[in-house]
């Protein structure tokens, strides 16, 4: 982030800082510390935080947040940000993005509390990159000019996955998550989530998801209905691609034409897998990047590993910065907009670099990430605040016993919070 701003960057004048980590262990000049690194780093990076925080107060357990930030909300009108200081891994942070996300539509940024003792502006550059965004803000975009001619026409990007709950639970459900992008950039993306039945792989509900995200991309782009719908699918295993695409490709399908029974863009559906045992290595050692000695970010192979008939490809996106690099491999089991190889392959690879965590390219296309990221937090939202922190196998009291009903509520997100990535 040295020395580059965001592309739009949001001003942050009304703020709170909610510390949970004990006042010996955090002490009120670590806080004012904190505060100034933070404000000097936004404003380098054109997110100006202007002047003091309205609230900074000490706190202890999960069941103290939804008061303070209830509030939070009712005392200070047109609060923007809540910076909440964590003790290391603790049920205050799924409650914390419970109450945020779901019940009061606030936008919160979690830091561990070694984080504010220790500033370092690598982690204050990453808070950034985080909280431009939930606030709005929009940190990076693709060179227009650079762009693949599928830019030339509306289109949106869908990522999808189904997280499982863990291994020896026979009880949570399973979660859906479809994201889809809601700019001509693309960089601002919008989040559908399900409950289903436990280690279901279809997305059950994937039609109404996707009219859901075609309706707010016709909205958020004043008017456009996009011509082309690219899924990026992760999670699925090559024994399921027939069954998975037959249902949900019959699914966007259906989605298109509930619409109006004329509208049928084209659709290409693409699977991610990450899982495999392929690993690729460079024949010339001038040609590995880094310590580490891996391929180059961008390096393709589409022949001699791939399938003799179908269309596949690795594409290795990200820089290996620590072990072996391992490449992401796409088939692509339906196209109707006739991509060629090396246009597709282009379009993933431009799509790694939009990721708004970072600022270099990762290892799976945006839209595929955040998918992951937003079943992620729907497992977050189902944790009731007295139990587990949302990632232990250990059963949890009386969440099992929830109607479907009442957890789709419970991971249904606040109107002001779905206007933004909350999940970044």
């Amino acid at each position: 982030m040295r020395g580059k701003q965001f592309f739009t960057g949001v001003e942050i004048r009304i703020w709170a800082i909610a510390c949970f980590a004990p006042q010996r262990t955090v002490r009120e000049d670590a806080l004012r510390n904190f505060t100034q690194q933070l404000q000097k780093i936004s404003n380098d990076a054109g997110m100006p935080i202007i002047g003091q925080p309205c609230f900074c107060k000490y706190a202890t357990g999960p069941d103290q947040v939804e008061p303070m930030f209830r509030y939070l909300k009712i005392t200070f009108p047109g609060l923007q940000l809540v910076v909440v200081v964590l003790p290391g891994k603790t049920p205050v942070y799924a409650e914390v993005k419970r109450v945020g996300d779901t019940v009061l539509g606030m936008a919160t940024q979690c830091v561990q509390a070694k984080n504010v003792n220790k500033t370092s502006p690598q982690t204050l550059s990453n808070l950034c990159l985080k909280i431009n965004v939930k606030l709005g803000g929009i940190n990076s975009i693709l060179v227009p000019s650079t762009r693949p001619k599928v830019f030339n026409e509306p289109v949106i990007f869908l990522g999808a996955d189904v997280t499982h709950p863990p291994a020896g639970d026979n009880k949570k459900p399973s979660i859906a998550a479809v994201v889809g992008s809601m700019d001509a950039h693309p960089s601002r993306y919008a989040a559908t989530v399900r409950v289903q039945q436990h280690r279901q792989e279809i997305i059950q509900e994937l039609s109404s998801m996707v009219r859901e995200l075609l309706i707010m991309f016709y909205k958020s782009t004043g008017g456009y209905k996009p011509h082309r719908i690219i899924l990026y699918r992760d999670g699925v295993s090559e024994g399921q691609f027939p069954h998975v695409l037959q249902h949900e490709l019959t699914a966007i399908r259906e989605a298109c034409i509930k619409l109006e029974p004329e509208y049928r863009p084209g659709i290409t559906f693409i699977v991610v897998q990450k899982r495999h045992h392929t690993r690729l290595f460079c024949a010339e050692k001038k040609e590995q990047s880094g310590k580490s000695g891996n391929i180059p970010a961008g390096t393709t192979v589409d022949v001699g590993i791939t399938h003799p008939t179908e269309f596949d490809f690795y594409l290795c996106s990200h820089q290996g910065i620590q072990g072996t690099s391992r490449p992401s491999h796409y088939h692509v089991l339906w196209d109707d907009n006739h991509f060629d190889s090396d246009e597709l392959q282009c379009l993933t690879y431009q799509l790694c670099h939009t990721y708004v965590r970072c600022t270099r390219s990762v290892s799976i296309p945006a839209p595929a990430y955040y998918a992951h990221l937003v079943a992620f937090r729907a497992r977050y939202h189902l944790v009731e605040k007295e139990h587990d922190s949302g990632e232990g196998s250990h059963q949890s009291g009386c969440s099992e016993d929830r109607t479907p009903g009442a957890m789709a509520r419970a991971i249904t997100v606040h109107a002001d919070t779905k206007k933004v990535m909350y999940f970044a």
